[in-house]
């Protein structure tokens, strides 16, 4: 197939061009670069040294003589372009990768509540006007999120995007009916996910499009089957307290001696998948498109739940790592369970990676080789969701701070 991949210089969207390229598909990547330039904003770097996207797409051609197409483009704010591109290149299938996917950075500030929103929304919409208009019947698969649940349960297994419910009528019976699940998002980014589940659903039903939602829990991991092939080929790593996910945060700070932070109770579950299954499970996706005029189909992507003081707890025993109890920047339930159906894809064939088989030592390997690249003052979390929680933020857990003499 001809593929679309937007946002395909990010964290799961380069792995993914990778995967799919490998798998004979044609490739191209739309991008606005714009995680590069939050990089240079937030004063941060991977910990893994990225190249540009245009020698990264060059290492590949040459690697394995398959090429990968590159476009600049905002899709947020170039819906001209956007559609002209669609309109000559007429794709089979589009993966979106293209929002803001940060729920820290989507809370630091005013500005940044309204850039997430104005990036995220919009470039969704401009995308499926833009297949509405052209009459392009692309297969769209969405990268969407677990935090459109919320975090919080009723003692009931979290379901794939629909809830079976009963309705009295107006005559006393009580009818059937399958429902969104009911959305509860936990910061500005996944509401931005939530209203797009409104905007797929209005498309998928007005216009026949063709709709894949999935519902990615926390990635973990470095490496997927390509990106070792060459070393410019590899992934971007992000530690820092807005973009670093919560396991792959714990395995860096216990490669370079810094204590593990733990936001309030640990209590929290949350659901986890590797990068590996991540990149499986779009291409399974990819497979099994809806038919024109059906529902959206939803997909929980995602391989396990823990709470993160387990987590925490796991990594302190193999590391001798200290835990560093801090306040929640987050404003969340201190404690939450995290039941999650997924058989979707495990009857598609998914394998799953687990993190009892022995990745975690990959993910210190490539910490420590490139340890010298942390800042350790980005490490904090620091965003915080409202300004009640902000005076509360502890913004030295190593203890460093020079204190002035009483």
């Amino acid at each position: 197939m001809k593929i679309a991949i937007l946002g395909g210089d990010g964290f799961v969207g380069w792995p993914t061009a990778l995967h799919l390229s490998d798998a004979g598909h044609d490739i191209h990547i739309l991008d606005n670069l714009s995680r590069r330039w939050i990089d240079t904003e937030l004063g941060v770097q991977s910990l893994t040294p990225m190249d540009s996207i245009q020698e990264r797409t060059r290492i590949w051609h040459a690697e394995t003589g398959r090429r990968i197409h590159f476009n600049l483009i905002d899709l947020a704010r170039d819906y001209d372009l956007l559609k002209n591109w669609l309109a000559d290149h007429r794709p089979d299938a589009i993966v979106h990768f293209a929002e803001q996917r940060a729920a820290p950075y989507s809370m630091k500030s005013d500005r940044h509540k309204n850039y997430t929103v104005n990036n995220n929304v919009n470039a969704t919409h401009n995308l499926l006007n833009a297949l509405v208009e052209l009459e392009l019947d692309a297969h769209l698969v969405h990268l969407g999120t677990m935090g459109v649940y919320g975090y919080s349960t009723v003692g009931a297994a979290i379901p794939e995007g629909y809830l079976p419910v009963g309705i009295e009528t107006m005559a006393g019976q009580t009818v059937s009916q399958e429902i969104l699940y009911p959305s509860n998002p936990g910061s500005i980014y996944h509401m931005t996910k939530c209203l797009d589940q409104l905007l797929f659903q209005f498309y998928a039903k007005n216009d026949g499009l063709r709709i894949t939602d999935l519902h990615q829990g926390i990635v973990w991991g470095t490496h997927t089957e390509q990106t070792r092939r060459h070393p410019q080929l590899i992934n971007r790593f992000d530690y820092d307290g807005d973009y670093g996910t919560v396991l792959n945060r714990f395995l860096i700070q216990a490669a370079i001696g810094y204590p593990l932070t733990v936001h309030g109770s640990g209590g929290q579950t949350r659901a986890f998948i590797h990068i590996q299954d991540s990149v499986r499970c779009i291409e399974l996706a990819l497979k099994q498109p809806p038919a024109r005029g059906s529902r959206v189909e939803i997909f929980n992507q995602m391989t396990e739940t823990h709470r993160v003081r387990d987590l925490a707890e796991m990594i302190a025993a193999i590391s001798g790592s200290q835990i560093a109890w801090l306040p929640n920047p987050r404003k969340e339930a201190a404690e939450n369970e995290l039941v999650v159906h997924n058989e979707k894809f495990l009857s598609l064939g998914l394998d799953p990676t687990r993190l009892r088989d022995g990745l975690l030592s990959e993910i210190v390997d490539v910490a420590k080789k490139f340890a010298y690249r942390v800042d350790r003052a980005r490490v904090p979390a620091m965003s915080a969701w409202t300004r009640d929680i902000a005076t509360r933020i502890n913004h030295d857990p190593e203890g460093k701070r020079l204190k002035s003499v009483s």
